[in-house]
């Protein structure tokens, strides 16, 4: 399935059809939608106005988790579907979603202790039918955690979770949608077996369901001609994605129905081509952006952006084996590091992005000291310093405001709202995705399925136990030579299509990228078919080369141009642009901002150790503030019962005289 310049051009041509579902956003939760959409045999289209995972979707911090500190905020609901969520990826997606083990440290002072730690872990364990959590007292805790302080360290818990590559989940549920949907795996792809076969032509609607209403006039300047049948895509297509296509404004008829949208080309830039897209119903699964579509029908603000960023540094200079997290010595948050694809993570901060989002996010300069003091507090013998910090990123989460002081209070629960015509779902996690569209489909189908036993087969269908992800071909054609951890790797981040990327690599190609785990062939095989439009698309999302290495990887831009440019079908000052845009790109989103907007944290911290040990001494003079109070008091009692003993005996003595 090669999804090149060509590509683009008919699935732009094929929009000239009625879809049953337009979903309006390119991320986890609307790759979500689409998969379980074309399962069920809806017309589905996807659009997305940048790269297909731009947003939060490919800038998360990369846990496929069940939300443990949840449990803590009263969230079990969210727990159990997490975990749920998590179990059914590790098991269908090795090598895209894989274990991680989680030491979870405590030390003095952090509040909860190891009893509260315990039922937690206890509770999360037991929602995943299993039992991996252990307690381990300080001198064994370091040695899992070689490199952490011992200072205060009480012992810790080690408990199971799972990571993933976010971009390339979206990017696989999403292939996968499309060729499921059309049955047009390709050439080398294995286990055709149970793909969904193209319906026969005519059949553009479940039988029984309701016949869309013509488009009529009204398509949108400069919108392409209409598509002649069987050209570009196959007579049983019911899933397409789209991405720089962005949904402009919804299209209403003049009772206020929502009757499709209207999409602008954005491939290059905002002056693109528009056209007039017609469906039966439509999703906004914009995530932190959603208020834009909600405001067009009426619909007041209440999307609080919150932006979580992360430093990442070379293994060798953060070395960790597992994650480890720990709270933080200024507010008590939980911070985490932990290993992936060859580097570590650090993050991650909760604070409030405020609107417009219309940039990439970047990490700021108080966020980078607030991550760097977490760091240098509990791995002091390492000496991290901004010196070693290879890139950054930062995420926009859409959480659902309540008007809480403090942004990690807010509940992290998605939300699916009916507005005028307009499905809404936003809010949720990574994990919880394929739950997340069920519920919003639940809702579509109840709308589109005029024919109850229709209505009633398809939500019947929608939540059988059907696989998240295709089943692969573990033998993988082509890949004998490679070692094991690289055949894992590729299956799980490209799925059946693994064989068809190693049948187009170069003889010198299937090695790895120094410094990296991706393979040279996984740069040709992004750029000729995975729908590369811009050089970031490439290097930050198909091959995570962006986040990997120094400066994005500009030191083997030579060879990375050597061999996508021919691939993508650039010339030499389109190829000139797009490295231009990407350096600028890496400066301004995705590296450290000026060191003179960093602020001192060792002053930060020495400043809140100075105010704990001001607090401790308060605590101390008031306890023997409260002693000497104490004290005093018990004098006085005591000087009252001798006073009043006396004056009894006194009484007892005088009574016989009397």
């Amino acid at each position: 399935m090669n999804w090149n310049t060509n590509w683009r051009e008919q699935a732009w041509q094929s929009l000239d059809e009625t879809w049953d579902l337009v979903i309006v956003g390119g991320g986890i939760t609307g790759a979500g939608l689409l998969h379980e959409a074309a399962r069920l045999g809806l017309r589905a289209l996807l659009v997305e106005q940048r790269d297909f995972a731009w947003g939060t979707s490919s800038r998360s911090s990369k846990l496929v988790h069940g939300g443990l500190r949840y449990l803590k905020t009263g969230q079990v609901g969210l727990t159990r579907a997490s975990v749920q969520g998590r179990e059914q990826l590790l098991a269908e997606g090795p090598g895209l979603v894989d274990p991680l083990g989680f030491l979870l440290a405590q030390y003095e002072g952090d509040g909860a202790g190891r009893l509260v730690y315990g039922a937690g872990l206890t509770v999360y364990d037991l929602m995943a039918m299993q039992w991996s959590h252990r307690y381990y007292s300080p001198a064994d805790f370091q040695m899992l955690a070689p490199y952490i302080s011992p200072t205060g360290l009480r012992g810790g818990f080690q408990y199971n979770d799972a990571q993933t590559d976010d971009a390339r989940l979206v990017l696989r549920l999403i292939r996968e949608a499309v060729a499921e949907a059309q049955g047009s795996w390709g050439a080398g792809e294995q286990g055709r077996e149970g793909s969904a076969p193209p319906r026969p032509s005519g059949k553009g609607l479940e039988e029984g369901s309701a016949l869309p209403r013509p488009l009529g006039e009204g398509r949108g300047e400069g919108s392409a001609p209409p598509r002649p049948p069987g050209e570009g895509w196959g007579e049983g297509s019911r899933a397409l994605a789209l991405n720089y296509a962005r949904a402009q404004e919804l299209l209403r008829d003049d009772t206020g129905a929502i009757l499709g949208v209207r999409l602008r080309d954005m491939a290059n830039g905002a002056d693109g081509r528009t056209t007039d897209v017609r469906a039966r119903a439509v999703i906004n699964a914009t995530g932190a952006w959603a208020d834009h579509l909600r405001g067009q029908v009426g619909a007041e603000s209440r999307i609080r952006p919150l932006r979580g960023s992360h430093l990442i540094f070379p293994a060798w200079r953060f070395p960790v084996a597992q994650a480890v997290s720990f709270m933080h010595p200024l507010d008590g948050r939980p911070v985490f590091a932990f290993p992936w694809e060859g580097v570590t993570l650090v993050g991650t901060t909760d604070v409030d992005c405020p609107p417009p989002l219309t940039t990439d996010p970047c990490i700021t300069g108080d966020e980078v000291a607030y991550l760097m003091a977490a760091v240098t507090t509990h791995f002091p013998a390492l000496s991290l310093s901004l010196d070693d910090v290879i890139a950054t990123f930062a995420g926009i989460r859409p959480v659902i405001g309540s008007g809480k002081a403090d942004p990690s209070d807010e509940s992290r629960d998605h939300v699916v709202w009916q507005e005028s015509g307009l499905l809404t779902v936003t809010g949720g996690k990574l994990t919880t995705f394929r739950q997340v569209a069920r519920q919003a489909l639940e809702e579509i189908c109840a709308r589109l399925d005029d024919d109850q036993a229709t209505g009633e087969a398809r939500l019947a269908r929608l939540h059988d136990d059907a696989p998240v992800l295709q089943p692969v071909d573990d033998a993988l054609p082509g890949g004998a030579a490679l070692p094991e951890e690289t055949r894992r790797r590729l299956l799980g981040r490209h799925g059946r299509e693994a064989a068809d990327l190693i049948a187009a690599a170069a003889p010198d190609e299937l090695t790895a990228i120094p410094g990296t785990p991706a393979l040279w062939a996984e740069l040709r095989w992004a750029a000729r078919s995975e729908a590369v439009v811009h050089l970031d698309d490439l290097l930050l999302r198909r091959v995570r080369l962006g986040l990997l290495l120094p400066r994005g990887g500009d030191d083997l831009m030579a060879r990375i141009r050597a061999i996508v440019q021919p691939e993508l079908g650039w010339d030499d000052a389109r190829w000139a642009a797009e490295e231009r845009d990407y350096r600028a790109l890496v400066a301004a989103a995705y590296a450290l901002p000026d060191r003179r907007d960093i602020p001192d944290w060792p002053a930060q911290l020495a400043a809140a150790e100075a105010t704990r040990e001001r607090a401790a001494v308060a605590r101390q003079e008031r306890a023997r503030l409260r002693q000497r109070r104490g004290g005093l008091g018990l004098a006085l009692v005591a000087v009252v019962i001798l006073l009043l003993w006396l004056i009894h005996r006194h009484h007892r003595g005088a009574a016989p005289h009397a």
